[in-house]
Protein backbone atom coordinates (compact mmCIF):
# COMPACT_ATOMS: atom_id res chain seq x y z
CA UNK A 1 0.00 0.00 0.00
CA UNK A 2 3.09 2.56 0.55
CA UNK A 3 3.39 2.83 -3.14
CA UNK A 4 -0.08 2.98 -4.25
CA UNK A 5 -0.02 6.07 -6.04
CA UNK A 6 3.85 5.84 -6.71
CA UNK A 7 4.37 6.58 -10.59
CA UNK A 8 8.59 5.70 -10.52
CA UNK A 9 10.81 4.40 -12.99
CA UNK A 10 7.31 4.53 -15.14
CA UNK A 11 7.29 6.32 -18.61
CA UNK A 12 4.38 9.09 -19.47
CA UNK A 13 3.68 11.15 -22.62
CA UNK A 14 1.42 13.73 -22.02
CA UNK A 15 0.05 15.65 -25.36
CA UNK A 16 -0.95 19.09 -24.83
CA UNK A 17 1.21 19.02 -21.92
CA UNK A 18 2.22 22.51 -22.51
CA UNK A 19 -0.36 24.40 -20.51
CA UNK A 20 -3.70 24.21 -19.26
CA UNK A 21 -4.63 20.63 -18.07
CA UNK A 22 -1.98 18.65 -19.84
CA UNK A 23 0.43 21.08 -18.14
CA UNK A 24 -1.30 20.09 -14.63
CA UNK A 25 -1.06 16.49 -15.01
CA UNK A 26 2.33 16.41 -16.42
CA UNK A 27 3.63 18.14 -13.48
CA UNK A 28 1.96 15.86 -11.07
CA UNK A 29 3.30 12.45 -12.72
CA UNK A 30 6.91 14.17 -12.22
CA UNK A 31 5.96 14.49 -8.61
CA UNK A 32 5.43 11.18 -8.40
CA UNK A 33 8.74 9.92 -9.94
CA UNK A 34 7.59 9.68 -13.39
CA UNK A 35 9.91 10.29 -16.63
CA UNK A 36 7.43 12.45 -18.77
CA UNK A 37 7.26 13.94 -21.98
CA UNK A 38 5.24 16.65 -23.62
CA UNK A 39 4.13 17.32 -26.80
CA UNK A 40 2.59 20.38 -28.30
CA UNK A 41 2.29 21.80 -31.81
CA UNK A 42 4.23 25.16 -30.89
CA UNK A 43 7.80 23.79 -29.96
CA UNK A 44 9.08 27.39 -28.40
CA UNK A 45 6.13 26.75 -25.59
CA UNK A 46 7.16 23.43 -25.39
CA UNK A 47 10.81 23.40 -24.88
CA UNK A 48 9.85 26.33 -22.43
CA UNK A 49 7.35 24.30 -20.36
CA UNK A 50 9.64 21.35 -20.28
CA UNK A 51 12.55 23.42 -19.19
CA UNK A 52 10.31 24.74 -16.34
CA UNK A 53 8.57 20.84 -15.35
CA UNK A 54 12.14 19.57 -15.52
CA UNK A 55 12.90 21.60 -12.27
CA UNK A 56 10.57 18.81 -11.02
CA UNK A 57 11.90 15.80 -12.63
CA UNK A 58 13.07 14.70 -16.06
CA UNK A 59 10.77 15.91 -18.55
CA UNK A 60 11.41 16.24 -21.89
CA UNK A 61 9.96 18.58 -25.01
CA UNK A 62 8.58 16.48 -28.17
CA UNK A 63 6.97 19.14 -30.06
CA UNK A 64 4.70 17.89 -32.59
CA UNK A 65 1.30 18.61 -34.42
CA UNK A 66 -0.70 15.82 -33.94
CA UNK A 67 -3.77 17.22 -35.94
CA UNK A 68 -3.17 14.87 -38.49
CA UNK A 69 -1.82 11.09 -39.20
CA UNK A 70 1.65 12.17 -40.45
CA UNK A 71 2.17 13.92 -37.40
CA UNK A 72 1.20 11.31 -34.76
CA UNK A 73 3.14 8.76 -36.46
CA UNK A 74 6.10 11.19 -36.36
CA UNK A 75 5.87 11.49 -32.34
CA UNK A 76 5.23 7.95 -31.74
CA UNK A 77 8.88 7.60 -33.66
CA UNK A 78 10.24 9.96 -31.66
CA UNK A 79 9.19 8.56 -28.56
CA UNK A 80 10.12 4.75 -29.96
CA UNK A 81 13.68 6.31 -30.71
CA UNK A 82 14.21 7.06 -26.53
CA UNK A 83 12.54 4.66 -25.13
CA UNK A 84 11.82 0.88 -25.19
CA UNK A 85 8.64 1.10 -23.74
CA UNK A 86 6.01 3.33 -22.77
CA UNK A 87 4.12 2.52 -19.89
CA UNK A 88 1.30 5.81 -19.65
CA UNK A 89 -0.10 7.65 -22.40
CA UNK A 90 -2.40 11.00 -22.01
CA UNK A 91 -4.20 12.09 -25.03
CA UNK A 92 -5.18 15.25 -23.91
CA UNK A 93 -4.47 17.40 -26.85
CA UNK A 94 -7.57 19.40 -27.89
CA UNK A 95 -9.18 22.02 -29.70
CA UNK A 96 -12.56 23.82 -29.30
CA UNK A 97 -14.97 25.72 -32.23
CA UNK A 98 -17.76 28.13 -30.94
CA UNK A 99 -20.14 29.47 -33.50
CA UNK A 100 -24.08 29.84 -34.26
CA UNK A 101 -25.55 26.84 -35.72
CA UNK A 102 -26.58 28.67 -38.73
CA UNK A 103 -22.88 29.55 -39.89
CA UNK A 104 -20.61 26.30 -38.26
CA UNK A 105 -18.76 25.69 -40.75
CA UNK A 106 -16.80 22.59 -41.89
CA UNK A 107 -13.51 23.53 -40.85
CA UNK A 108 -14.81 24.15 -37.08
CA UNK A 109 -16.07 20.58 -37.60
CA UNK A 110 -13.08 18.94 -38.87
CA UNK A 111 -10.11 20.58 -36.79
CA UNK A 112 -12.19 19.94 -33.69
CA UNK A 113 -12.85 16.71 -34.40
CA UNK A 114 -10.12 15.36 -35.61
CA UNK A 115 -8.02 16.13 -33.05
CA UNK A 116 -10.29 15.52 -30.27
CA UNK A 117 -11.47 11.85 -31.00
CA UNK A 118 -9.41 10.92 -34.52
CA UNK A 119 -6.05 11.48 -32.78
CA UNK A 120 -6.31 9.75 -29.83
CA UNK A 121 -7.58 6.69 -31.54
CA UNK A 122 -4.80 6.99 -33.83
CA UNK A 123 -2.03 7.65 -31.57
CA UNK A 124 -2.78 5.22 -29.18
CA UNK A 125 -2.61 2.49 -32.54
CA UNK A 126 1.01 3.84 -33.43
CA UNK A 127 1.99 3.57 -29.72
CA UNK A 128 0.55 0.47 -29.12
CA UNK A 129 3.80 -1.62 -29.21
CA UNK A 130 5.40 0.19 -26.66
CA UNK A 131 2.64 0.09 -24.57
CA UNK A 132 2.53 -3.41 -24.89
CA UNK A 133 6.02 -3.62 -23.87
CA UNK A 134 5.68 -2.10 -20.99
CA UNK A 135 2.49 -3.90 -20.00
CA UNK A 136 4.79 -7.11 -19.90
CA UNK A 137 5.48 -5.96 -16.21
CA UNK A 138 1.65 -4.43 -15.18
CA UNK A 139 -0.79 -2.47 -17.15
CA UNK A 140 0.19 0.09 -19.23
CA UNK A 141 -2.56 2.86 -18.87
CA UNK A 142 -4.15 5.13 -21.97
CA UNK A 143 -6.07 7.84 -20.35
CA UNK A 144 -8.25 10.06 -22.79
CA UNK A 145 -9.27 13.87 -21.99
CA UNK A 146 -12.61 13.89 -22.56
CA UNK A 147 -14.77 17.01 -21.03
CA UNK A 148 -18.43 17.18 -18.74
CA UNK A 149 -19.41 18.73 -22.17
CA UNK A 150 -19.52 14.97 -23.79
CA UNK A 151 -22.38 14.12 -20.53
CA UNK A 152 -24.20 17.03 -20.27
CA UNK A 153 -25.13 20.34 -22.25
CA UNK A 154 -23.43 23.78 -21.81
CA UNK A 155 -25.08 27.37 -22.75
CA UNK A 156 -22.33 27.70 -25.63
CA UNK A 157 -23.18 26.51 -29.16
CA UNK A 158 -19.57 24.32 -29.44
CA UNK A 159 -21.25 21.79 -31.60
CA UNK A 160 -18.59 19.65 -32.69
CA UNK A 161 -16.57 19.93 -29.39
CA UNK A 162 -19.84 18.65 -27.71
CA UNK A 163 -19.62 15.55 -29.94
CA UNK A 164 -16.15 15.09 -30.17
CA UNK A 165 -16.01 14.91 -26.28
CA UNK A 166 -18.86 12.46 -26.30
CA UNK A 167 -17.45 10.54 -28.95
CA UNK A 168 -14.14 9.82 -26.77
CA UNK A 169 -16.15 9.04 -23.79
CA UNK A 170 -17.38 6.53 -25.78
CA UNK A 171 -14.45 5.40 -28.06
CA UNK A 172 -12.76 5.32 -24.77
CA UNK A 173 -15.09 2.02 -23.21
CA UNK A 174 -14.51 0.58 -26.93
CA UNK A 175 -11.02 0.97 -27.00
CA UNK A 176 -10.88 -0.48 -22.95
CA UNK A 177 -12.37 -3.53 -23.83
CA UNK A 178 -9.71 -4.35 -27.02
CA UNK A 179 -6.96 -3.11 -24.92
CA UNK A 180 -7.39 -5.11 -21.88
CA UNK A 181 -6.09 -8.21 -23.74
CA UNK A 182 -2.61 -6.78 -23.78
CA UNK A 183 -2.67 -5.44 -20.23
CA UNK A 184 -3.41 -2.38 -21.07
CA UNK A 185 -5.86 0.05 -18.94
CA UNK A 186 -8.03 2.53 -20.73
CA UNK A 187 -9.69 4.94 -19.02
CA UNK A 188 -11.08 8.66 -19.59
CA UNK A 189 -11.52 12.20 -17.53
CA UNK A 190 -13.90 14.21 -18.25
CA UNK A 191 -12.62 17.74 -16.81
CA UNK A 192 -15.21 21.01 -15.23
CA UNK A 193 -14.15 24.26 -15.01
CA UNK A 194 -10.05 24.51 -14.98
CA UNK A 195 -8.21 28.05 -15.89
CA UNK A 196 -6.68 27.28 -19.25
CA UNK A 197 -6.49 28.35 -22.90
CA UNK A 198 -9.55 26.12 -23.93
CA UNK A 199 -11.59 27.53 -20.62
CA UNK A 200 -11.17 31.50 -21.02
CA UNK A 201 -14.01 31.99 -19.16
CA UNK A 202 -12.52 30.30 -16.14
CA UNK A 203 -8.81 31.46 -16.34
CA UNK A 204 -10.57 35.15 -16.23
CA UNK A 205 -13.43 35.37 -14.62
CA UNK A 206 -12.88 32.57 -12.23
CA UNK A 207 -14.87 33.96 -9.42
CA UNK A 208 -18.02 34.38 -11.34
CA UNK A 209 -17.84 30.83 -13.23
CA UNK A 210 -17.41 29.61 -9.44
CA UNK A 211 -20.69 30.83 -8.50
CA UNK A 212 -22.01 27.82 -10.46
CA UNK A 213 -20.23 24.91 -9.25
CA UNK A 214 -21.82 23.54 -6.63
CA UNK A 215 -18.53 23.33 -4.36
CA UNK A 216 -17.90 26.93 -5.06
CA UNK A 217 -14.52 27.22 -6.54
CA UNK A 218 -13.51 26.46 -10.00
CA UNK A 219 -10.89 23.38 -9.90
CA UNK A 220 -6.78 23.81 -9.04
CA UNK A 221 -4.17 21.85 -10.12
CA UNK A 222 -4.30 19.68 -7.82
CA UNK A 223 -8.11 18.18 -8.91
CA UNK A 224 -6.49 17.49 -12.26
CA UNK A 225 -3.31 16.05 -11.36
CA UNK A 226 -4.66 14.02 -8.06
CA UNK A 227 -7.50 11.79 -10.65
CA UNK A 228 -5.19 11.36 -13.41
CA UNK A 229 -2.39 10.14 -10.83
CA UNK A 230 -4.82 7.93 -9.11
CA UNK A 231 -5.62 6.40 -12.83
CA UNK A 232 -2.35 6.13 -14.19
CA UNK A 233 -1.06 4.59 -10.67
CA UNK A 234 -1.55 0.85 -9.05
CA UNK A 235 -4.39 2.60 -7.48
CA UNK A 236 -6.22 2.81 -10.71
CA UNK A 237 -5.54 -0.49 -11.96
CA UNK A 238 -9.05 -1.84 -11.54
CA UNK A 239 -11.03 1.18 -13.41
CA UNK A 240 -11.62 0.05 -16.97
CA UNK A 241 -13.00 2.31 -20.11
CA UNK A 242 -14.96 4.48 -17.18
CA UNK A 243 -14.55 8.77 -17.93
CA UNK A 244 -14.25 10.70 -14.22
CA UNK A 245 -16.01 13.73 -14.44
CA UNK A 246 -13.67 16.40 -12.18
CA UNK A 247 -16.36 18.99 -11.95
CA UNK A 248 -17.01 20.09 -8.77
CA UNK A 249 -20.22 18.82 -9.19
CA UNK A 250 -21.77 20.87 -12.45
CA UNK A 251 -22.57 17.78 -14.36
CA UNK A 252 -24.62 16.82 -11.40
CA UNK A 253 -25.85 20.78 -11.41
CA UNK A 254 -26.93 20.73 -14.90
CA UNK A 255 -29.31 17.94 -14.41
Amino acid sequence: MNDLFSLKGRVALVTGGSRGIGRMIAAGFLAQGATVYISSRKAQACDATAAELAKIGPCTSLPFDVSDVQGVRGLAAAIAQREPALDILVNNAGAAWGEAFDTFPESGWDKVVDLNMKTPFFLTQALHEPLKRAARQRPAKVINIASIDGISVNQWETYSYAASKAGLIHLTKRMALRLAQDNIVVSGIAPGPFASEMNKQARDHAEEVAKRVPVGRIGTQEDMAGVAIYLASRAGDYVVGQTIAVDGGVTLARG
